[in-house]
């Protein structure tokens, strides 16, 4: 069941105003880790308006691009369980990403959060939620797939540059919309699309099993950080410009997972086969994986 859209948070729900001495302020990434965790304890509590601070004179939260409330309504006004979650810090932008898996019976939920930091001060929330009858939607299969994933540090000496790493996610970006594109694939690479896997766990694995044709993927927006070799892409996606963060972990220049949240705005499976009946009539899209180990999230 999708949420109304209900204003925004604005001046009155504010807890701090930044001073102009802290909004010239850079941004560590010792502030952003502690941005991810405000923003644990405000998922759990279902009170943004205690833990996220301080705070700007004007935040706007935002869910699926549209404008939100912290307070009623929004995702995060109601206490959440989550079972996973990873974070990156992107020390550039100010912003901090964090995918969250709650497998909740009663109101199950993917979603994938930047929360803005610039100057020290929460600037504003941008979130991308899935649920029920989004694409290929089933968090428990994706909470399965994503705790068997190794996103861990990569060694300084191996860590690609910002520049690199967005050059990658676009490439694959792009070949939606042209086929000639040259995609830096790796192997083994995996692709978690909603809850549906590539993979098999095994060193042969490849993420490069065909993409739609003639697709904008337009508005990009870019958390990067180099330490994990991660890049998360806010975008609209296709002609119905429906919300969708796609994320990358790229290693040695190369894709070596792919995660997919899309919102279908309303529309069951995005407008395809109900997703119960794809799964039905192939149950390889979601291969057993009980072999690996599974990782720590955080």
């Amino acid at each position: 069941m999708k949420r109304l859209v209900v204003g925004a948070l604005g001046a009155l729900v504010a807890v701090t105003v930044a001073s102009p001495a802290l909004a010239q302020a850079g941004c560590t990434r010792e502030r952003l880790t502690e941005v991810a965790e405000q923003y644990r304890a405000a998922q759990a509590s279902g009170q943004a308006i205690m833990h996220m601070r301080p705070m700007g004179e004007w935040v706007n939260y935002n869910e699926n691009f549209e404008l939100s409330s912290m307070t009623y309504g929004g995702v995060i006004a109601t206490p959440q369980k989550v079972d996973w979650d990873r974070a990156f810090y992107d020390t550039a932008s100010c912003s901090v990403y964090v995918e969250s898996i709650i497998t909740n019976p009663e109101h199950p939920y993917v979603l994938a959060t930047i929360v803005n930091s610039r100057g020290g001060t929460i600037n504003g929330f941008d979130v991308i939620v899935a649920d029920q009858d989004d694409w290929l939607f089933n968090a428990e299969k994706t909470l399965y797939y994503a705790q068997r994933e190794d996103w861990s540090e990569i060694p300084e000496a191996r860590r690609n540059t910002r520049e690199e790493i967005k050059a990658a996610a676009d490439a694959y970006l792009d070949l939606f919309k042209d086929k000639s594109v040259q995609v830096p694939w790796g192997t083994p690479c995996a692709r978690l699309e909603g809850s549906v896997y590539t993979g098999k766990g095994t060193a042969e694995d490849t993420c490069n099993v065909g993409v739609p044709d003639n697709i904008d993927m337009t508005e990009r927006r870019y958390v990067i950080d180099p330490v994990y070799g991660t890049v998360a892409v806010f975008l609209k996606m296709g002609p119905n410009k429906r919300p969708d963060a796609h994320v990358f972990r790229i290693e040695d220049g190369k894709i070596r997972f792919i995660h997919t949240i899309t919102n279908c705005k309303g529309d069951n499976n995005c407008g395809f086969t109900p997703f119960a009946e794809m799964v039905k009539s192939n149950p390889n899209m979601w291969p057993n994986l009980d072999h690996l180990p599974v990782v720590k999230s955080k």
